[in-house]
């Protein structure tokens, strides 16, 4: 069964789809990340202000007579705010005594009123460090606050008498945001642009690649296609050998020896006949058996399989020769593989196209190849014998060529009309260490022992 075949397409559109995919998530990544670091940054920021402003300008103003809510000491304060602190993001400052009473704020309805102060800021009030936080404007200290979203930093210091107090100011967080949507704003065109660039430069690969795999699964559903199309026709083959030959064969010598049976004399000619026949049948067979089940080239030697392909015809007919000259060298099973597929797929269009009546095999080493020549004085074909029968699906020495060309190899084939075939395969000739060299290799090519 043909796989599914591939979309070049849909391939492409997958991939383009998933690089949008990730592209989405880094920009989702991005911004996360992006507004983390800014608020974190910005509330750093509000701390350090927050610092500055009360050590820079806000104690040197500051008096003993703030906790009896004395006007000139709260003027001077006021004044010292509202000029250097207040401005920007920066839209509150209130002083607390440590038991809640509000000494000083820039809204002055909030001076002398008392409320309930958290432990966080009593915490900073007796010495720790300072602390931010986002506002409670729920709370009745933050009752005048017109702002949706507040940030409060609390900063420990003391009166000139030592009593411990709290400074606080209060941020828009609008200003905190900000903060991290300018750093979003700056990197984000860096990493989308990157990735962006990255996916453009992709997807002309994808598309290469995705043709390639269209390309590579068609060539295999052409070669799966001949190879069910080759096995039908040897089948076909075989059993036309099968009935034409030894079928016919064995037929014949079955009536002579039924005309014994009867008590029918046998000439000495026709016992002489009965007993070629069977022979011929039985080499016949024993060839037959060669291409249904190849042999085991590594065991058997080359030399001896590629006789035994020669056998088959000469039951045809055909003179046939076999010389192989390899100087005692052992092919490793690839190279000797692909020799005999050769072999056999070139007899085999002998037998179905060349009507030769001479075949000869050579098998030499020549330098650090090896080459096998295959040819026979049949009729021969042209260029466009070859296009037609490979636009029929015969394909197989094609096939073989790009197998050679995978080992390094070539294969090359001329042909003239009336003139023969000559097939020549070069492969470069890796050996393995030499084995005890097989009996049936010695004998004499394109015969089969009985």
């Amino acid at each position: 069964m043909l796989v599914e075949r591939i979309s070049v397409r849909r391939v492409v559109g997958r991939f383009a789809l998933a690089g949008l995919l990730a592209l989405g998530l880094v920009v989702a990544l991005t911004a996360w990340a992006s507004r983390r670091v800014g608020t974190e940054q910005a509330i750093a920021d509000a701390q350090r202000i927050t610092w500055v402003s009360l050590r820079g300008i806000v104690e040197p103003v500051l008096d003993d007579a703030l906790l009896t809510e004395d006007a000139e000491a709260l003027e001077r304060l006021d004044a010292a705010v509202r000029e250097s602190v207040l401005g920007g993001s920066l839209v509150r400052v209130k002083l607390w005594s440590a038991d809640g009473t509000v000494l000083y704020a820039d809204e002055p309805r909030l001076i002398g009123q008392k409320f309930e102060i958290d432990d966080e800021a009593l915490a900073v009030i007796a010495g720790g460090p300072p602390n931010a936080e986002v506002s409670d404007l729920s709370k009745p200290e933050n009752q005048y606050e017109a702002e949706t979203k507040l940030l409060e930093v609390y900063v420990g210091t003391t009166l000139p008498n030592g009593t411990p107090i709290l400074f606080e100011t209060y941020f828009r967080y609008s200003g905190v945001t900000d903060v991290g949507r300018r750093l979003w704003l700056e990197f984000a065109p860096i990493a989308i642009g990157a990735l962006v660039v990255l996916q453009l430069i992709q997807l002309p690969l994808a598309w290469s690649m995705a043709r390639r795999l269209d390309s590579s699964q068609t060539e295999r559903e052409r070669l799966l296609r001949h190879a069910i199309a080759a096995s039908e026709s040897e089948r076909r083959r075989i059993a036309s050998d099968l009935h034409d030959g030894v079928v016919q064969d064995l037929t014949g010598v079955s009536l002579r020896l039924a005309a014994l049976g009867r008590g029918e004399q046998l000439a000495p000619r026709d016992a002489l006949d009965a007993s070629a026949s069977i022979r011929a049948s039985i080499k016949s067979l024993r060839s037959l058996l060669v291409e249904i089940y190849p042999p085991n080239l590594q065991e058997e030697g080359l030399e001896s399989a590629l006789g035994d392909l020669l056998g088959r015809l000469n039951g045809r007919g055909i003179t046939t020769d076999l010389d192989v000259q390899l100087e005692d060298i052992a092919l490793d099973p690839d190279t000797s593989a692909l020799l005999y597929r050769t072999a056999q797929e070139a007899l085999r269009n002998v037998v179905s196209h060349a009507h030769a009546t001479r075949v000869r095999i050579e098998l030499h080493l020549v330098g650090s190849d090896v080459h096998m020549t295959v040819d026979d004085d049949g009729r021969g074909f042209s260029t466009i014998d070859l296009s037609e029968r490979s636009a029929e699906g015969h394909v197989g020495l094609r096939s073989l060529a790009h197998l050679a060309n995978e080992l390094g190899g070539s294969l090359t084939v001329r042909s003239s009309i009336d003139v023969g075939t000559n097939l020549v395969i070069q492969l470069p000739a890796p050996v393995r260490p030499p084995t005890t060299r097989n009996p049936r290799s010695d004998r004499t090519a394109g015969t089969v022992p009985t």
